[in-house]
């Protein structure tokens, strides 16, 4: 599978994400570090100041994409470096780095890719008004000349921004990403006003001579759930509707200015009832269309939606009232994004049909599949989507490259240093770098200037080649007579074209012959009604969609662990989801000894992958209890005592929030007066004890309760005298008085992780253990007034 001569292979970085040095030599401020810096922003409490540290040690990662052999390296460029004010006076010295970077590029043979904005606002500019203030396009043109002047000898392509709707719905509407405001008003006018500042940009990078010209679009195929099956399928006039104006708020609010000179009719009527539209002055569309040379295109997974008209909008999309943003059957990355490679051919295509004539790039496709060298998964991940870039080509798609995202591993955004998307590990405590087994994969891939010998062909090698999904593929090979002909003669073709031979997996999708799995509940675990509820019902929901019959069964004693054993030996099962007690489960053990694919929830990762359990999805328990160490800290609490319990998550909670508060600064006396004693000894003690706590951190919710019933009786102020904390996010905490602080597990997406590492492994593809971030929800028991 080789790919056409001149095809450009690189990868893709962003400046706030590994450069480091965050007030050095003049930088300034940009809205990231004031969003870094700000509590309970980043999900790990971290910040970017260090990164990568790639402002000192850019030499050696250049020298990392020389042994990879890449062709071009697309970065940012920080705009409070070069610009400290965001206007006004320039950095020599964040030009001169730069430049030096530029310089190496080239001495090695790469070819430099210029990203002027990739989401790192000066802040100065955002204290002005930010992007809802059409100044702000304007000091883009201006910032724009001023690093052409430096490299424009130099740097060949240009991307003007990246991701405008990231940075204005997700910085403006939800206020997850920086500066953190949530304004549908304020989104749509950044947006404009983002569009504009390219297009500004774009006509001061040509005036001073630019060669070529781009942008960087997140774009995604807005699928129904049966679409992603039939992309064909005829929709109801709702959901036709619905899949409309989400494609309308993500993908055509960018393209259409851009690429025709015109916002679409629908889209207005939303922006007019969420901002007026007294910010699109007459030109500015004029401007905004001014032609450009090639489209970025950032493809991570499609966007898949259907009518509900009940549905509240989300906040990432004003005006998505009556639209569901369904869950997809089918493996997942460690995000939870859905792993649809063929999702990039569609789009690929609909992009050249569309706008034809258009060079078209790959500037981002990448995943996270958790920490260590060996990722199989993502070798998997990015192979799929190389197999699906060039199905499009095979179609008359003029793309010209791809590259991957990202070099090594980063600063994530709002999730800090825990997500891992790079082809190069980086132990952030040393700055150590190591290739993965996707960099000497990739570095294959180059060499070759297409895939290395081929593997047998997957159910997904084959839907990517015709354009459909999993499923479809194997009602054809099964002969489903559901499947339209055009689309199975589609089907049958990739089928004779890659020498597919279906095994088990494929034609189990269909005949149900060994397709029944088994979701077994190992016995009762502590505080964790909801947890259960959401596995039953959203595993079962997920994994019937996709073709399997679920059984639902007891192990809580020898004699029904016996029962599941013997349905996994004699095969009666395809595979299992093990919710095991807190305690470790030797049921897990013996499961691993069979030969049938088995998911654990929770539990402690080492051991079970010591035990041969295989996949695990478990929540940030650590994390969790790192969060509230973080939040009793900035609230000035000094003496805290922890309550633990039983089982291997109570011990990780602690150990987490440990990791904050040293256990020189836990007062164990005060733990031991509120546990281990009748409840007249623990109020005594509490009201009398000279070392009283501060404050007080349950690893359960139940244990929280119980210290604010001890509290009230003690006749101690909460949380004047005594903050309280928990973990669990019950429903009973939300309704005391004063309402529980505590930390929200996400049940729903642990559910759906579950399924979707068990289709991966049913379907023999690698799955790594996947752990889910937290959320501290701050009530009343830790801050008078807190919701």
């Amino acid at each position: 599978m080789r790919f056409p001569d001149g095809f450009v292979w690189g990868v893709s970085s962003s400046a706030y994400q590994i450069e480091g040095a965050a007030a050095e030599d003049g930088r300034g401020p940009s809205i990231w570090d004031t969003f870094s810096h700000a509590p309970g922003r980043i999900a790990d409490g971290s910040t970017g100041d260090e990164a990568c540290d790639h402002y000192h040690r850019h030499a050696e990662d250049v020298g990392l994409m020389k042994g990879l052999g890449v062709r071009a390296y697309r970065f940012s460029v920080s705009w409070s470096r070069v610009l400290p004010d965001g206007a006004g006076k320039v950095n020599a010295a964040g030009l001169d780095f730069y430049e030096r970077l530029t310089d190496d590029l080239l001495g090695q043979g790469i070819a430099p890719y210029a990203t002027l904005y990739h989401w790192d606002l000066p802040q100065a500019l955002e204290d002005r008004g930010g992007w809802p203030s059409r100044d702000t396009a304007e000091r883009f043109a201006d910032y724009a000349a001023v690093v052409h002047e430096r490299l424009g000898d130099r740097v060949d392509t240009w991307f003007t921004i990246n991701e405008p709707w990231v940075a204005s719905f997700l910085g403006y509407a939800a206020g997850t990403h920086a500066p953190g405001r949530r304004s549908a008003a304020e989104a749509f006018r950044s947006a404009h006003h983002m569009l504009l500042a390219h297009g500004l940009g774009a006509g001061a990078l040509r005036e001073a001579g630019a060669r070529r010209i781009g942008v960087a679009l997140n774009l995604s195929p807005v699928l129904t759930p049966g679409q992603l099956g039939d992309q064909d399928q005829e929709l109801t006039p709702e959901d036709a509707g619905a899949v409309s104006r989400i494609d309308a708020l993500l993908n055509r609010q960018f393209l259409d200015p851009m690429l025709r000179g015109s916002y679409p009719p629908e889209l207005l009527e939303v922006v007019e009832r969420h901002a007026g539209l007294d910010h699109v002055r007459d030109g500015d569309l004029d401007l905004i269309a001014r032609p450009i040379d090639v489209l970025g295109v950032n493809y991570y997974a499609p966007h898949v939606v259907q009518a509900q008209p009940s549905r509240p909008g989300e906040p990432a999309f004003p005006g998505s009232e009556g639209v569901l943003f369904a869950a997809t059957p089918g493996p997942a990355t460690a995000m939870g994004w859905p792993i649809v490679p063929s999702g990039l051919t569609v789009l690929l295509r609909r992009l050249a049909a569309d706008h034809p004539g258009l060079d078209l790039m790959v500037t981002e496709n990448g995943a996270d599949f958790g920490d260590g060298e060996r990722d199989a998964e993502r070798v998997a991940f990015i192979e799929a989507h190389v197999r699906a870039a060039h199905a499009a080509i095979s179609d008359g798609v003029r793309l010209r490259g791809f590259l991957a995202w990202t070099l090594m591993d980063n600063f994530e955004w709002a999730d800090g240093y825990r997500r891992k998307f790079g082809l190069v590990h980086v132990d952030f405590a040393t700055q150590r770098r190591a290739e993965r087994d996707s960099a000497r994969w990739f570095r294959e891939v180059i060499a070759r200037n297409g895939l290395p010998a081929a593997p047998r062909p997957t159910l997904e090698t084959v839907a990517a080649r015709a354009g459909v999904s999993r499923a479809t593929v194997s009602r054809v090979v099964n002969g489903e007579a559901s499947v339209r002909p055009e689309v199975r003669a589609r089907v049958q073709a990739a089928v004779e074209e890659l020498g597919y031979v279906p095994n088990q997996a494929a034609r189990s999708l269909v005949t149900r012959r060994t397709g029944t799995v088994a979701l077994v509940l190992s016995g009762p675990r502590h505080d964790n009604a909801a947890l259960v509820s959401a596995v039953v019902q959203y595993v079962t929901s997920v994994l019937e969609a996709s073709g399997r019959q679920v059984r639902l069964m007891l192990a809580d004693s020898e004699q029904s662990h016996r029962r599941v054993l013997a349905q996994a030996e004699g095969r009666h099962v395809d595979g299992m989801i093990l919710l095991p007690p807190d305690r470790q489960d030797p049921l897990a053990e013996r499961l691993a000894e069979t030969e049938v694919p088995l998911v654990l929830l929770g539990g402690p990762l080492v051991a079970a992958e010591r035990a041969g359990g295989g996949p695990v999805v478990a929540a940030d328990d650590a994390g969790g209890g790192a969060a509230v160490a973080r939040h009793l800290r900035e609230l000035g609490r000094s003496r805290p005592a922890v309550l633990t319990g039983p089982g291997a998550a109570a011990g990780e909670r602690v150990r987490g929030f440990l990791e904050v508060f040293p256990r020189a600064e836990v007062s164990d006396d005060a733990g031991r007066l509120l546990t281990g004693q009748p409840e007249a000894a623990r109020t005594e003690a509490v009201r009398t004890h000279t070392v009283r706590p501060d404050a007080v951190f349950a690893v359960t919710d139940a244990l929280a309760l119980e210290v604010l019933g001890i509290a009230r009786e003690a006749g101690l102020r909460v949380p004047e005298d005594l903050a309280v904390a928990g973990f669990g996010d019950g429903e009973a905490g939300r309704h005391t008085l004063p309402a529980l602080t505590t930390v929200a597990v996400p049940v729903t997406e642990l559910a759906l992780a579950l399924a979707r590492s068990l289709l991966s492994a049913l379907d023999g593809q690698p799955v790594a253990p996947s752990v889910l971030p937290v959320h501290l929800e701050v009530r009343g028991s830790t801050v008078s007034g807190g919701r």
